[in-house]
């Protein structure tokens, strides 16, 4: 019986796997980033590949560390696997925004993730909202 119990998972046993993960989730980051910015324009989209990559560089990196300190690897791996961001996903997400722009690492756990999307992509929430008073440039996310 013993042997069919499996010993709770430990993040820093999940971080090679994180680690292997890192350069897809990289380039992701980096093509998302191009699609989101350029508006689909491709001469704009190839003026940005470069500042993107450069940005995704250190968030993804951010994001294996974030995820192995809040101790959501198992969960983030599994959402990873499975190509979509659940609850763990959200909550590492939040953390490492969070210490991109110098917050404390749980300040953003409260806000929806739909609402900070909407935040840095410069859209306006569907109800008024503090992110309406103070739209994002989204070229200033690419300022080093």
């Amino acid at each position: 019986m013993a042997l069919l119990t499996a010993p709770p998972a430990r993040a820093d046993l999940l971080a090679p796997l994180l680690g292997l993960l890192r350069p897809q989730v990289e380039r992701r980051l980096a093509e998302r980033c191009e699609d989101w910015l350029s508006g689909g324009d491709p001469q704009l989209a190839a003026s940005l590949r470069q500042p993107c990559r450069r940005l995704a560089g250190p968030t993804s990196r951010c994001l294996v560390d974030e995820t192995s300190r809040s101790g959501r690897s198992l969960g983030v791996a599994s959402e990873l696997l499975a190509g979509r961001v659940g609850n763990d996903g959200e909550v590492v997400v939040k953390r490492c925004l969070a210490r991109l722009v110098g917050l404390p690492p749980d300040a953003l756990q409260a806000v929806p993730l739909r609402d900070l999307e909407r935040r840095f992509s410069g859209r306006r929430p569907q109800t008024p909202g503090p992110a309406e008073l103070n739209p994002v440039d989204p070229g200033s996310l690419l300022q080093p």
